[in-house]
């Protein structure tokens, strides 16, 4: 007979918990969706079958219903390879067919080039002074959204009205979110079409939004949906994106003699070179920067860029940044007056 307490002991030992899949703290472990947010089913052409405009299932008796949303294409000429339904948090369905297309074709060079100073108040400052305002798409809609969490929260919870009121807070955000996405690729497509080189900060946008006083404005923006969107359009019309490090003072260095300051605070928006007298619009003189040193950047090789990775179009498409040695101040490259 086995002693008191061994039977308990065997339990015990067989509930403990399951041992993480890697210890390793660089390797993430899967995170499970939920069920709450965008689910999504992909198809490939062994799972489906589309002839005509008709799209049928695997698994399913009847074809699928859906409203075809672009007009300009015959939707019984296409030849999709892949069909993703996916249901949105605030119940709308939704089909995309992914079809295979040939190589766009390149726009015509423009022999522009455009440093981007993105920020808060202004979304975007070019180097030819100019100043796109942001719409501010979440702040607009902030009381009315307010209005609706109130409300849900107030709803007992796994009752009808509960849903209801969920599926207002989703609508609510899906209405911001569609009008920030419509923004960020107008701008993002406008501005690729005009120029040639395109140069802008690499922002560490994670570390930015800890701040508790601007990380809602900052996560408003998108300034990282709008990079990917910068990123892929380039390679796609072949126009060439030039990232600059994250450290580049491209605020506190004049433009015009290539003076650095000591020190610059967020809130001085105008400020007068003392070696040359130069005033200085702050976002105007940081896009001019960004412009020159971009331009440097793409006048050498990739390997040697020191602190910036280098977009182009073609396929490598990101070069990391490798050390060099010490070169001679030029045009555009902040100079220490009066320091060694």
């Amino acid at each position: 007979m086995s002693r008191p307490g061994t039977a308990q002991r065997l339990t015990t030992d067989s509930r403990q918990r399951a041992p993480k899949l890697t210890d390793n703290p660089a390797v993430d472990n899967p995170r499970f969706k939920s069920r709450q947010g965008r689910q999504s089913a992909h198809y490939t052409r062994s799972a489906f079958s589309f002839r005509n405009g008709v799209l049928k299932l695997a698994k399913t008796s009847v074809p699928l219903r859906y409203v075809w949303s672009w007009p300009d294409v015959d939707v019984a000429g296409i030849d999709p390879t892949t069909v993703v339904v996916s249901r949105e948090p605030d119940g709308r369905w939704y089909v995309t067919f992914m079809v295979d297309g040939g190589p766009p074709e390149p726009v015509p060079g423009t022999g522009n080039a455009a440093g981007v100073d993105l920020g808060v108040k202004d979304f975007a400052v070019t180097s030819d002074g100019e100043k796109i305002a942001n719409p501010r798409h979440l702040e607009r809609k902030a009381r009315n959204l307010a209005r609706y969490q109130r409300r849900l929260a107030r709803c007992q919870r796994g009752s009808a009205n509960r849903a209801k009121a969920k599926a207002k807070v989703a609508r609510a955000h899906r209405k911001v979110r569609n009008s920030r996405r419509d923004f960020l690729h107008k701008i993002s497509t406008r501005v690729v079409r005009d120029n040639d080189l395109i140069v802008i900060e690499d922002l560490a946008v994670r570390n930015m939004v800890r701040n508790r006083r601007l990380a809602r404005a900052i996560s408003d923006c998108g300034w990282g949906e709008f990079r990917s969107m910068l990123e892929y359009k380039c390679e796609r019309y072949g126009r060439t994106l030039v990232v600059i490090d994250r450290w580049y003072p491209s605020s506190k260095t004049c433009s015009a003699c290539g003076h650095l300051l000591a020190g610059l605070y967020l809130s001085t928006r105008h400020w007068q070179c003392p070696s040359c007298g130069t005033r200085h619009d702050r976002d105007v003189n940081a896009a001019k920067n960004i412009l020159a040193a971009g331009q440097a950047v793409a006048r050498s090789s990739p390997g040697d860029a020191c602190g910036a990775d280098v977009s182009h179009s073609g396929p490598s498409r990101v070069r990391s940044a490798a050390k060099q040695e010490p070169r001679p101040a030029r045009a555009g490259i902040p100079v220490l007056q009066g320091r060694e």
